[in-house]
């Protein structure tokens, strides 16, 4: 049996603590918002909302372009929580932050999990602005977020790693994207630690080991919610080409930016897939 920690403690007073706000809590389907990602939660004009630093056990987000904001959300009065925004391991501050959203969704019986970022483009026929279905991953973070002490019974101590991103959720968001005609790549995504962007020679490395897409996110909560037995899905925006391939310096500005230009393709693949899945 494992042992009560100060994150079960946490988590419990989190769930507490929200309840007190919304009342009954059994969200269907959970999604991380990435950079340029957040305003999904415009889809829903009714939405509750809680800034993150008033739930017990988050804290407030440090770069720009994440809110930093829980939204109770609904479609055919099936719930859906959005988190406006995450932490990253290179922000300095451990997995802690990284894994409570996830565990926090899984608590409340969150059986989906949809994980969104901005990537770099690596494959060459990528266009900024377009999409990317995640099919595997590369971890490059040197280290990752199930290393410890098992923090939910549901974790086995060795979890399989064959099917990180469920293949019938995969499939449902490709035909999703098909039916409303939203262009939609597949690929493979290498995360990295950051802050730094990546050089020309990482990329060209990463291109031979067979990634699509770059980024410094998903990865940690993707392999958390398949170990804690959630269906995870994941989705990068392409928004900018990465070093060595780009001409240009890269910033998180040009990046902000990007996100901007999809952000329509986005919500239109996005709401689909919630009204498919939820329907």
């Amino acid at each position: 049996m494992v042992e009560e920690t100060n994150c079960d403690i946490q988590i419990a007073n989190a769930i507490s603590h929200l309840r007190e706000q919304w009342g009954e809590l059994k969200p269907e389907i959970a999604i991380i918002c990435g950079s340029g990602w957040g305003e999904l939660s415009e889809l829903f004009a009714n939405s509750l909302s809680v800034s993150y630093q008033n739930i017990p056990g988050m804290s407030a987000t440090t770069v720009t372009g994440h809110a930093g904001n829980l939204h109770l959300c609904e479609i055919n009065r099936k719930q859906i929580l959005i988190f406006q925004g995450r932490r990253h391991l290179y922000e300095g501050v451990g997995w802690g932050p990284i894994r409570f959203p996830v565990l926090l969704a899984s608590k409340l019986g969150t059986k989906n999990l949809l994980v969104t970022n901005a990537a770099g483009g690596i494959n060459s026929s990528f266009k900024v602005g377009s999409l990317m279905l995640i099919e595997d991953h590369l971890n490059f973070m040197a280290s990752n977020p199930l290393i410890g002490p098992i923090s939910d019974p549901k974790i086995p101590r060795f979890p399989d790693q064959t099917e990180v991103y469920n293949i019938e959720l995969r499939n449902r968001m490709e035909e999703v994207a098909k039916v409303n005609d939203c262009p939609l790549n597949r690929g493979v995504y290498v995360a990295l630690s950051g802050p730094a962007f990546e050089t020309p020679a990482e990329i060209k490395a990463f291109t031979i080991l067979g990634a699509d897409a770059v980024g410094m996110s998903t990865v940690p909560e993707a392999m958390l919610g398949h170990a804690l037995g959630m269906k995870v899905v994941a989705i990068s925006c392409i928004s900018n080409l990465a070093a060595g391939i780009s001409r240009e310096k890269l910033s998180h500005e040009d990046v902000s930016q990007a996100a901007k230009i999809a952000l329509p393709e986005m919500k239109k693949l996005i709401s689909s897939f919630l009204a498919d899945l939820l329907g």
